[in-house]
């Protein structure tokens, strides 16, 4: 009897831990779902933002900020055929605009056709 009143007990712990288990997978995909596609390129070269040298800007809703959390040197060189200086990239972001700069999160190029 007392077996019987342990498996009872059981049953639902296992059951409740499979379904919270597959809850956090259902969250961890939808995250992709936040995510916000914009126009990456150099602030100075391509959105004629104040400033020497070539840094990593985004545009959103027709505003360029700089970025801050990833660098224009992190994602391939900037001068190349398909480079921040010379094109105008897509990208996958996530993050804030604070203080005029978009504070990233998340940022993964869209890869060119």
């Amino acid at each position: 009897m007392k077996k019987l009143l342990l498996l009872l007990l059981c049953v639902p712990l296992i059951f409740s831990s499979c379904f919270l288990h597959r809850e956090v997978k259902i969250s961890t995909q939808n995250k992709e779902s936040n995510l916000q596609i914009v126009e990456a390129s150099c602030g100075q070269c391509k959105f004629n933002l104040p400033g020497k040298g070539c840094d990593l800007a985004v545009r959103i809703e027709g505003k360029a900020y700089f970025v801050d959390g990833t660098k224009i040197d992190d994602h391939g060189d900037a001068h190349a055929s398909g480079g921040f200086c010379t094109t105008i990239r897509k990208a996958y972001v996530e993050g804030d605009i604070i203080d005029n700069r978009f504070k990233s999160k998340y940022f993964k190029l869209i890869p060119l056709d």
